[in-house]
């Protein structure tokens, strides 16, 4: 059994993967007490499928980008039951999360996340062996630059007002816009991907494992 933790941005999610079927997924928004909020969740999630953290074999943590408290919470509750259940970790970049729940095409993606004070976590994706892939560095922009800068048909997907989709829904001839519903980061495709990770035994050392930060002040991952 695999539990993902995903506390990215004010969106929280966990989810429990069996390898071959979802058995649990909470997704809420935070009300930005990710501290006292988390390990409830996690009882509930247990109680609520029957399942008991002892049956937890992998754990699967979202690595951001997003603010320093909100991944600090999530990544400390991952590495300290690792630490003490002994058990493997695996890291997935959030923007990945976002960007695999889409369906394949030959069009670029562009998989976006709140970054706090108007900004946006902008990262670039093409499908290549059969699953998207990031190129290039991440951006921090504002939603009128994203746009500005979309120059050919282009998929933007992830977390985005309702004023971001309609500023970017202007420009309806290069941008695709998935629905919300669509474009929801759930913690069940973090709980898959991170599953493939560890079937190939690709696991990550507790030591070395961090976060994404982006800086206050220019939104510089760090």
């Amino acid at each position: 059994m695999l539990l993902a933790l995903d506390t990215s941005t004010a969106q929280i999610g966990l989810a429990l993967f069996d390898g071959s079927q979802v058995i649990g997924e909470f997704i809420w928004r935070g009300r930005g007490h990710h501290t006292v909020e988390l390990a409830p969740a996690l009882l509930g999630l247990f109680h609520s499928t029957g399942i008991k953290m002892d049956e937890v074999r992998i754990l699967g943590v979202a690595l951001g980008p997003g603010s320093f408290t909100s991944l600090r919470v999530g990544l400390s509750m991952a590495k300290g039951m690792a630490l003490a259940r002994h058990l493997p970790l695996i890291g997935i970049p959030s923007l990945d999360v976002v960007a695999a729940a889409q369906p394949l095409r030959r069009l670029p993606l562009a998989a976006v996340l709140q970054a706090g004070r108007g900004r946006l976590a902008v990262g670039r994706y093409r499908v290549s062996k059969k699953r998207w892939q990031a190129e290039g560095s991440l951006q921090v922009m504002d939603i009128d630059k994203l746009a500005r800068i979309i120059q050919s048909p282009t998929i933007v997907c992830g977390e985005l007002t309702l004023e971001e989709r309609q500023r970017l829904a202007r420009k309806h001839r290069n941008i695709i816009l998935p629905s919300p519903v669509e474009s929801l980061r759930r913690p069940s495709v973090l709980a898959g991907l991170a599953w493939e990770r560890w079937q190939s035994n690709r696991v990550d050392s507790l030591a070395s494992l961090g976060p994404i930060y982006l800086s206050a002040a220019g939104g510089i991952p760090v």
